[in-house]
């Protein structure tokens, strides 16, 4: 499997066993019971690493689904990367704010992620999984860091999210209108989707005007996406000899 390389690697692949267990510690004034508990809902406020390392005795192996949003990285969020890692180089990188003209900025981006998705695989049930929002700065890099830590087996999908629904015409190349999420299980073939019930709604959809036996049905597109015996349909056009076999979308763009 091809692997990501990037300055700093060789200092942070197992930075997340080196951070110390963190004990959390109730703010009592800012809860909505009476007593603290890690079985009750959390707002944990902190470096998210450390806030990691300390839920992670109780909920290793336990969660069902992760959803995080790192810096995007677009140069202009001011991030600094902050973890201490012990080398001369990365405490070179401490606290300095992470910018457009940082020729450095992507190898940061890596740094900072690695260790703190192994501790986040770390927390999965083997039938979760965990879902990663990213704009076009850092996606190929994301695929390339979660490969390596989940298994390119398991990648799920790329999720398209439509952020704006009006075209820039200010854009100076190509409007963007969508980020991503980047999808992956912690073993895929023990991975489901919890799908939502149908709505009334959604059922409204469909009529059956003509008392078919199957059922609410609606008139959909009839072309086939790929050719298979299902999308064919047998046919003749005058000028060509005998009977010929064409994908139903093929034979809709003849007319």
């Amino acid at each position: 499997m091809p692997r990501l390389h990037f300055k700093g690697k060789v200092f942070v692949e197992n930075h997340h066993l080196a951070v110390p267990f963190h004990e959390l510690l109730p703010v009592r004034e800012k809860g909505l019971s009476e007593k603290a508990s890690l079985h009750d809902n959390l707002i944990v406020h902190g470096d998210n690493l450390a806030a990691l390392k300390s839920l992670l005795p109780t909920y290793h192996g336990k969660v069902k689904c992760v959803y995080i949003d790192p810096p995007y990285n677009t140069g202009n969020e001011g991030w600094a990367y902050s973890d201490r890692v012990n080398s001369p180089l990365m405490r070179d990188w401490l606290n300095r704010v992470v910018d457009r003209d940082d020729l450095t900025r992507h190898d940061k981006w890596c740094c900072m992620m690695l260790p703190r998705l192994k501790l986040l695989r770390e927390m999965l049930r083997d039938d979760g999984a965990i879902f990663v929002s990213i704009d076009d700065n850092e996606v190929h890099h994301l695929r390339n860091l979660m490969d390596e830590v989940f298994g390119e087996e398991n990648f799920v999908a790329t999720v398209i999210w439509e952020k704006v629904y009006a075209p820039k015409s200010s854009a100076k190349y190509f409007s963007e209108n969508h980020d991503f999420v980047v999808v992956y299980a912690k073993r895929k073939e023990s991975f489901k989707r919890n799908l939502l019930p149908r709505t009334a709604e959604a059922d409204a959809r469909y009529r059956n005007p003509d008392d078919d036996p199957r059922g609410p049905w609606k008139p959909d597109n009839l072309s086939a996406r790929n050719p298979y015996s299902k999308g064919h349909l047998l046919h003749t056009m005058p000028g060509w000899p005998g009977h010929t076999w064409t994908p139903v979308g093929q034979l809709l763009a003849l007319f």
